[in-house]
C-alpha cells in the first residue's frame, strides 16, 4: 500500500463512492460505519447509482446522498458529458477531505478517482490492479481473485481498515421508517389478507436472468411450504416482474396474495422486516432481510460467490457445478443447473428449519461471512413497530417520497420512489 495524503483520523468530510445497486450499498454499509465511527462528528457521504438511493437514504450512517449514474457502471444511463462535468464541481463545491472508493474486484476504480482528483480532494482510497500512481493517494493492490474472492463485505472492511477504520465486524445497515411498515403491512390487507392471519414471504425475480430459480420448481416448493404450514404466500417483485409474480400467482392459486409493483421501497423493506421468513434468490431482498434481521431461505445461483447474506440467521441453497462462478447475467451453458436441480423438497426442509427456529448459518463458498447469526426465528418480536425500530433521522410523510429527508442534497423524481 503506498500513502501520500494525512492521516484518516484527521478527515472530517469523508465522500464515499459505492456506484452499483441497492444490494451492494447495504453490503457497504460495515465499511460505512467504521469510517463513520473513526472520527468523532464525522460527516459522511454517499455517491451512489440513482435507482440505489432510496436504499442509502435508508442507512443511518449516510448524512447525505448525492445521485449519479455513472458513466463507466453496466446500468447508467447517463450520456452526457456535461453531467460528468457538473458532477466534478459539485463535489469541489462540498470540500470534501478525502474520498474511499468501494468496488468489486472486477471494477476499476480508476474513474471515480479521476473526478475526485479533478474535484480536488486530497485523500483518495481504493483497491486498484494497475499503479494509479496520484490519481490514488491510499492504493491498496487488488488481490482478487487470485488469491481468493472475499465476500464483498469483507472486501470494503479490510479496504478502510488500511487507513485506520476498524471496529466490530457487525451486520448491515437500514431503517426502515414505523410509517413505512405500517403501509406495508394496510397493503397486505388491502391485497385480501389480514397481516395477522400466517403469511410468509417469498421474492422470485432477479435483474438477472442467471439467478432466478426456475417458476415451476417455485411453485412446486412454495405449494408444499403452504401445505406444511397453512401459511399464505405474499409474492413480491418490482413493476417489470409482474407477469412473472402472476403467473407464479396463478399455479398457486387461492395461497397466493400478489403483491408485484405496488410497494414503494420502504414498504418492501417493512414488509420483509415484519415477515416470519423470506425466500428469494441472491438479489437486493436478501441483503433487505440481513440488515432487518429476517430470516432468509436463498436460492444461490453460483454465478458469483461473495455475495451470500451477510451474518444473517439463512440457509444458502445451491447445486454445485462444474462452470460455477461464472459471473454471467444469464447462464452460458444454458442449462441452468445450478439453480435448475435444487429440489423443492430442499427448499420447503430448509424453511421449515427457520420457521421453527433451528439455526442454521449462511454457507458462502469461498467468500466468508463474519459474525454468527443472530437471534433464532421463533425468538423474533413480531410487532413490526419494534422489528423496525425508531428512526430518528428519516420521518417522512409519504413513504413513497424518498427525497425529504433532511440533510441530504440530492432531490430525485417521483419515479425514483420505484414500487417493487
Amino acid at each position: 500500500m503506498e500513502t501520500y495524503a494525512g492521516a484518516w483520523g484527521e478527515h472530517e468530510n469523508v465522500l464515499c463512492v459505492r456506484l452499483d445497486t441497492i444490494g451492494d450499498v447495504l453490503m457497504t454499509t460495515p465499511a460505512l460505519r467504521a469510517l463513520r465511527d473513526q472520527r468523532a462528528g464525522r460527516r459522511i457521504t454517499l455517491l451512489t447509482s440513482r435507482s440505489a438511493t432510496v436504499a442509502a437514504r435508508m442507512v443511518p450512517e449516510i448524512d447525505r446522498v448525492m445521485a449519479y449514474d455513472a458513466p463507466w457502471m453496466k446500468a447508467s444511463a447517463g450520456d452526457s458529458p456535461w453531467q460528468d462535468c457538473a458532477m466534478v464541481e459539485r463535489l469541489r463545491a462540498s470540500s470534501f477531505d478525502a474520498a474511499a472508493i468501494f468496488t468489486t474486484f472486477s471494477q476499476s476504480p480508476l474513474p471515480a478517482a479521476l473526478m475526485c482528483q479533478l474535484a480536488g480532494i486530497p485523500a483518495r482510497l481504493a483497491h486498484c490492479r494497475e499503479n494509479p500512481y496520484r490519481l490514488l493517494t491510499d492504493w491498496v493492490p487488488e488481490t482478487e481473485p487470485e488469491q481468493g474472492i472475499r465476500h464483498e463485505v469483507e472486501r470494503h472492511l479490510d479496504l478502510v481498515a488500511t487507513v485506520g477504520a476498524t471496529g466490530e465486524r457487525g451486520g448491515l445497515s437500514l431503517q426502515v421508517p414505523p410509517a413505512a411498515a405500517t403501509a406495508a403491512l394496510g397493503r397486505l390487507r388491502q391485497a385480501g389478507h389480514d397481516p395477522a392471519a400466517p403469511w410468509l414471504l417469498a421474492h422470485p425475480g432477479s435483474t438477472a436472468e442467471s439467478r432466478r430459480y426456475p417458476p415451476e420448481l417455485y411453485a412446486d416448493a412454495l405449494a408444499q411450504l403452504s401445505a406444511e404450514t397453512g401459511y399464505r404466500v405474499v409474492l413480491t417483485g418490482d413493476a417489470s416482474e409482474r407477469q412473472l409474480v402472476d403467473d407464479l400467482a396463478a399455479r398457486l392459486g387461492e395461497i397466493a396474495v400478489p403483491l408485484a409493483g405496488v410497494l414503494a421501497f420502504p414498504e418492501l423493506c417493512g414488509l420483509i422486516a415484519a415477515a416470519p421468513l423470506l425466500v428469494c434468490g441472491n438479489t437486493g431482498p436478501a441483503h433487505i432481510a440481513a440488515a432487518v434481521g429476517t430470516p432468509v431461505v436463498v436460492l444461490y445461483a453460483l454465478t458469483n460467490p461473495q455475495h451470500t447474506p451477510w451474518g444473517s440467521v439463512a440457509r444458502v441453497l445451491t447445486h454445485d457445478v462444474p462452470c460455477r462462478w461464472c459471473f454471467r447475467s444469464v447462464c452460458p451453458q444454458g442449462h441452468h443447473d445450478c439453480m435448475r436441480m435444487i429440489p423443492p423438497a430442499e427448499v420447503v426442509e430448509a424453511a421449515l428449519e427457520l420457521l421453527r427456529g433451528v439455526r442454521s448459518p449462511a454457507r458462502p463458498e469461498p467468500a466468508r461471512v463474519g459474525r454468527e447469526p443472530g437471534e433464532d426465528a421463533g425468538d423474533r418480536d413480531r410487532d413490526v413497530q419494534h422489528v423496525v425500530g425508531a428512526v430518528d433521522r428519516q420521518q417522512p410523510e409519504d413513504v413513497v417520497a424518498v427525497d425529504d429527508a433532511p440533510d441530504r442534497d440530492e432531490q430525485i423524481d417521483d419515479s425514483e420512489a420505484q414500487r417493487v
